[in-house]
């Protein structure tokens, strides 16, 4: 268990510097499961430092993988699975962990055989035990585990219930070793799966459509090779740091981002008055003086909706809203994709924002209105950039306790902001 950290924010401090995100953490997850497809040593670069990485490695080992960091760099990882002696994923592994679940698929490769022990209802991976019975696998309950048996196939034609990343990546990877001939529809498109299309694709699989919601994947008859890659940057990091600039009256130059990854939030930030010069793989972040909602409704001044990738990414809600509260006008925020993203937004309202929570879809924000500093406990990983931004904006000191979850996916995030002119102080807790 990762050890609590508590962090002080002093708000009200432009931010100004040059600024590079940290390899994308959720890329990492999957290309560590993929490289166990085969026996070979693979090398991967910019890989992040963080505890979801850690939960992945420890689980690879466990299995039989080994795994070490080059010495003359910290973010190139080599790692080799001569064999996997294991077949089960164990309870404690898939409990919080969702990456846990990837390493169904080098094990059914090259076991032939897995168990899945999960403590919660199995409904919630109904998406990916369908995909796996629809391509032919013998899929078991057998007291509250799942036992898989993979069979190999000419043909199929996928269609999953959900346009899940986890479910896309696991059918992927089974493809690229079992199928000659393999399409998936309603396929999940994030950058982290495209990235994994081009690691699958160096290890000996074709592949076709990685942008769109149809993969078409030719398997390489026999064993995928090993294969040396660069991952791309964190997407969510740099526009979460882009929004703290903005919010926080500086200068930044975020450098080493994808141009295309940024598109379609971009142009939801010019939405709420955030405009970005984007130009290769800069990100030149502006002084905002003032942010002014646009693209008028009827009822609102502008929405921002949640979707699927290529849309409006559900893990930036929790920076959008914080970004209404303080751009002129009114906005609503419609988080389509999931129940319980909006509920970090009473500790918004406990800082002094206006905001109506409608239902658990769907909150109306009113600004500009000040905030003040409070005390915050446990934000999850994916509203702790966004609170982490009020805190920047707020007036006074925040105290965000159980913070370690900005450690599960961001690398060193708080140290980087400190060096733009963020006051930020990490604390045991």
């Amino acid at each position: 268990m990762s050890q609590n950290m508590r962090i002080r924010v002093t708000g009200g401090q432009a931010l100004n510097g040059t600024y590079r995100p940290s390899g994308n953490s959720n890329a990492a997850i999957m290309l560590i499961a993929a490289a166990m497809l085969t026996g070979e040593t693979s090398t991967l670069h910019n890989i992040p430092q963080t505890t979801g990485i850690d939960s992945m490695l420890a689980i690879a080992a466990r299995l039989g993988a080994t795994s070490a960091r080059s010495a003359d760099s910290a973010q190139t990882l080599r790692i080799e699975a001569a064999q996997i002696l294991h077949r089960v994923i164990t309870s404690e592994e898939t409990s919080g962990f969702t990456g846990a679940l990837l390493y169904l698929a080098p094990i059914l490769v090259r076991r032939e055989f897995a168990r899945l022990e999960v403590d919660f209802p199995l409904n919630r991976i109904r998406p990916h035990l369908e995909a796996l019975r629809d391509l032919g696998f013998d899929v078991v309950n057998v007291d509250g585990s799942v036992e898989v048996r993979p069979s190999r196939w000419a043909y199929k034609d996928v269609i999953l219930t959900q346009s899940s990343v986890t479910a896309t990546a696991i059918v992927m990877m089974l493809a690229a070793c079992f199928g000659k001939e393999t399409v998936i529809r309603n396929a999940a498109s994030e950058p982290h799966l495209q990235q994994l299309a081009e690691y699958l694709e160096l290890m000996g699989a074709q592949i076709h459509g990685t942008r769109s919601n149809v993969l078409h994947i030719f398997g390489k008859e026999g064993d995928l090779n090993g294969v040396d890659y660069h991952i791309a940057t964190d997407h969510i990091e740099a526009a979460s740091v882009a929004a703290m600039g903005a919010l926080c009256g500086g200068r930044v130059h975020i450098v080493g981002t994808q141009a295309k990854h940024m598109r379609m939030i971009d142009r939801f930030y010019r939405r709420l008055g955030i405009h970005l010069d984007i130009a290769d793989g800069d990100i030149f972040v502006p002084q905002h003086d003032v942010l002014s909602v646009s693209n008028r409704e009827e009822d609102v001044d502008s929405s921002i909706e949640t979707a699927p990738w290529p849309g409006f990414p559900s893990d930036l809600v929790a920076i959008a809203t914080v970004i209404a509260t303080q751009a002129r006008g009114t906005s609503l925020i419609h988080e389509k994709l999931y129940n319980n993203r909006l509920l970090f937004v009473d500790k918004l309202k406990s800082m002094g924002a206006q905001i109506v929570l409608c239902d658990p879809h769907r909150a109306i924000v009113m600004g500009k209105h000040p905030l003040h500093a409070i005390y915050m406990d446990s934000p999850d990983v994916r509203s702790g950039l966004g609170m982490l931004a009020a805190a920047l904006v707020a007036d006074g000191e925040s105290v965000i306790d159980n913070a370690q979850a900005l450690r599960r996916s961001f690398d060193g995030v708080v140290t980087k902001l400190t060096a733009l002119g963020a006051q930020v102080v990490i604390e045991s807790a």
